[in-house]
């Protein structure tokens, strides 16, 4: 990380620009004109001049140290000239000025503690970036061979990234894209949903046959529940669902697809949506329990269909009422109503913002939207993966 990234965002994110230029310094100036011509126009028995104890507290909301000590400064120039004005039985006198004195002390501290921990706090979410894009990084246009789409919300509104994971591999067989969502939430999540992916991309360049891509994935996610065993976390039981897809060369109208317990994804078409096979395939980390492994469906995907594959934030989400959000039938109806839809950034915003309308903005877990389908001859690829968190 530069050395300049946390002064950057901080530079950024103050409020009041003008032109690029900060006007902090205006609101706690008009408060102070402001006191000055109420106190010149009020009875020498109702003084408001102490009142500018104020400015430099409002400067230490919204102005930098040099701007709030400026500011302190000149409200006791002022106040010692204002007050110096009246005849001396009307005047405040030293008490009101020692008031303005320390008000202009304390405000000065209170704004570099304001700005030590915005500075802690940008650079935090300067972390959490940079971690959201190592997990889900950006991929090219037509990365593959596909035009996609896609767009993250977490929960948390605060958050960066969490356990949903997605990403596509082109590879020596063909391209395989991976979609999942991790047990749980927190820095744990994150870090399974890492893992999970460092192996899928690996295995999914090298390896020939999807199963063995599926395979590592199981293991892999052993691995780390017994890595956070060993380091006394206890979350041995953590598992994923996930959906596992591969576009073999030889066969450019079917897909290869492994479900690991997660909702089966949907082909989106200008004519409607159907639905593929959910397998029968256990959660990621649990496949000691199954019999035998996932199997691996050979379903029809026709170029220009589009594949949508969603976490539950979209699965799950909830209206007032307490309905689920009928997906399938949303996207029917817009469908209809325009066939263009299908279009991967379409659809991925269409699902997006019925998602957010049917819950009111308040997302009960996670949320991630993933749309691909094969780039044909001549197509503009499509990537959006900036919707970042909400």
């Amino acid at each position: 990380m530069r050395p300049r990234a946390v002064p950057d965002a901080l530079h950024r994110s103050k409020p009041l620009r003008l032109h690029g230029r900060s006007v902090a310094w205006l609101p706690p100036l008009l408060l102070l004109v402001g006191i000055m011509v109420l106190d010149a126009n009020t009875s020498g028995r109702f003084r408001i001049i102490s009142w500018l104890v104020l400015v430099p507290a409002v400067a230490a909301a919204i102005c930098g140290v040099l701007g709030t000590v400026a500011l302190a400064v000149l409200s006791m120039l002022v106040y010692g000239v204002i007050d110096a004005s009246w005849p001396h039985e009307y005047q405040n006198g030293l008490p009101d000025f020692f008031l303005v004195v320390v008000g202009s002390g304390l405000a000065a501290l209170a704004c570099s503690v304001r700005l030590r921990a915005e500075r802690r706090m940008l650079h935090m979410r300067d972390v959490a970036e940079t971690t959201r894009r190592t997990v889900l990084r950006p991929m090219p246009q037509g990365w593959g061979g596909l035009d996609h789409a896609a767009v993250y919300l977490a929960a948390d509104s605060e958050a960066r990234v969490g356990g949903d994971f997605y990403d596509i591999q082109p590879g020596r067989h063909g391209t395989r894209l991976l979609l999942g969502d991790v047990q749980g939430k927190g820095l744990a999540a994150v870090e399974a949903a890492a893992a999970l992916l460092g192996t899928f991309r690996e295995s999914a360049y090298h390896e020939q046959v999807l199963t063995t891509v599926a395979g590592r994935l199981e293991i892999r996610m052993l691995r780390h529940n017994g890595y956070s065993v060993a380091l006394g976390r206890g979350d041995s039981d953590r598992f994923a669902t996930g959906v596992l897809v591969a576009f073999p060369e030889d066969t450019p109208d079917t897909v290869e697809v492994v479900n690991f317990g997660h909702e089966p994804p949907l082909v989106v078409t200008p004519d409607g949506v159907r639905s593929l096979p959910p397998g029968d395939g256990l959660p990621l980390g649990m496949g000691d329990l199954a019999s035998a492994p996932p199997p691996v469906l050979r379903v029809p995907l026709a170029p220009g269909e589009t594949l949508l594959l969603v976490t539950d934030g979209v699965t799950e989400a909830r209206d007032a009422a307490g309905d689920f959000f009928p997906l399938r039938d949303r996207i029917t109806k817009a469908l209809a109503r325009d066939p263009r839809t299908a279009e991967p950034r379409r659809l991925v915003r269409f699902v997006r913002d019925g998602t957010l309308d049917h819950c009111g903005g308040r997302l009960g877990d996670d949320t991630t939207i993933f749309a691909v389908r094969r780039r044909t001859a001549g197509a503009a690829g499509v990537v959006d993966t900036g919707g970042g968190s909400r």
